[in-house]
């Protein structure tokens, strides 16, 4: 099944950005998809909005620097995270930069702010998380068509509803192992689809 380029999935783009030399459509597409997240990350810090695009401009320098050399080595890594991480540690850049601190509300400034911030591979925010879920949701529409109706129900019943496999064996016509092996093939090529660049 041939892939439009609006559709293209992550696991892709993420690969195409590697690439040298620099495919600008990619690259372009990376920067529509991922800047938004970096802004919001930027302003949640404490930084002004025109000081956000600054360094936003400075990650994805930065990430394009560095991508090549991006790995998933430990268990636990995202690209997500990785964005993460170099969008705080440009954004303190920054602070030290400019040699001021923020304007604190409540007694506390950004930069303390930014030095108590979590792990970037920590849960996220609810608003990352519904992101991440509309993504998903739309993999899932474009895979369907990939699979025969009962390794789809099957899929569908145990890792969306949640139904154990051995209460489906008569509903479905299936054993146990069946149907486990028909939700792994699903979650497998679903991975293949969106890979962990949401975390």
């Amino acid at each position: 099944m041939a892939t439009k380029p609006d559709k293209e999935t992550s696991v892709t783009l993420l690969e195409r950005v590697q690439k040298l030399p620099a495919d600008r459509e990619a690259w372009d597409e990376f920067v529509r998809r991922y800047h938004p997240m970096i802004h919001a990350w930027c302003l949640k810090w404490g930084l002004q909005a025109s000081d956000a695009e600054d360094v936003a401009q400075d990650v994805f320098a930065a990430a394009a620097a560095g991508l090549a050399d991006f790995r998933r080595d430990r268990p636990g890594d995202t690209f997500r995270g990785w964005l993460r991480g170099i969008t705080r540690n440009k954004a303190l850049m920054h602070f030290r930069r400019s040699g001021r601190q923020p304007a604190g509300e409540g007694g506390s400034d950004a930069l303390l702010r930014l030095q108590d911030v979590a792990d970037p591979q920590a849960e996220c925010d609810p608003e990352e998380e519904a992101e991440a879920g509309q993504v998903y949701h739309r993999a899932l529409q474009l895979l369907r068509g990939e699979f025969a109706e009962p390794v789809w129900q099957a899929f569908w019943l145990t890792a969306i509803d949640g139904r154990a496999p051995a209460a489906l064996t008569a509903e479905l016509g299936m054993s146990s192992a069946s149907i486990r092996q028909a939700k792994s093939r699903v979650l497998r090529r679903l991975k293949q689809e969106v890979g962990d660049l949401l975390g």
